[in-house]
């Protein structure tokens, strides 16, 4: 493998080791799969609404990347060349098209001791962005899907979108200002 960047977390460094290690072990593989699965799927349920999909979209891209492995070289984090995988299998999925996308599937609902007024003033803060994100360029929704619901870094997000992090940082701030134009006065995106 590659020698790490210095400018890597400990965690990212254990999956760079795991992903190593699971060229010969499929435990280490497994560990990769548990530590990864929810930003995929949460990425996959906000694109496709769908959790059918979001779940054959998740498997799909876990099948690629155990069968991929090898092309792992370890010069940027393992999330962010998952996502990677997670954004070509999106796209092969809508070849294009853009989906009606609720995004409170991509959430943790709210919990059964929330006060039902801030459950249903989060549901309208979700429907109000969900609209929104329609709305913008597929550059900005992107970076803001890969950067919010997957969890992704800034750097990690310019690995998948393959654009520089200034991009993605302009991405991510015009995106998050178009949000808050078309969304209600509810909704403040930080």
């Amino acid at each position: 493998m590659t020698t790490l960047m210095a400018t890597q977390s400990p965690q990212a460094d254990e999956e760079i080791e795991l992903a190593r290690q699971s060229l010969t072990d499929a435990n280490a593989f497994a560990e990769l799969y548990r530590r990864n699965v929810t930003r995929v799927y949460r990425y996959h349920i906000a694109n496709t609404g769908n959790i059918k999909d979001a779940e054959d979209l998740t498997s799909q891209t876990f099948m690629a990347a155990l069968e991929g492995i090898r092309s792992f070289r370890g010069t940027g984090s393992f999330a962010a060349w998952i996502m990677g995988i997670a954004s070509k299998k999106r796209l092969m999925y809508f070849r294009g098209t853009r989906p009606d996308v609720p995004l409170d599937a991509a959430l943790h609902y709210p919990s059964p001791d929330m006060p039902t007024d801030q459950a249903a003033t989060q549901r309208l803060q979700l429907e109000s962005v969900s609209r929104a994100l329609k709305q913008i360029s597929t550059d900005r929704a992107e970076a803001i899907t890969l950067s919010y619901f997957a969890g992704l870094t800034n750097s990690e997000v310019s690995r998948v979108m393959n654009k520089s992090e200034a991009a993605v940082k302009m991405l991510i701030s015009r995106g998050l200002q178009d949000l808050r134009e078309r969304t209600s006065p509810l909704l403040e995106v930080e």
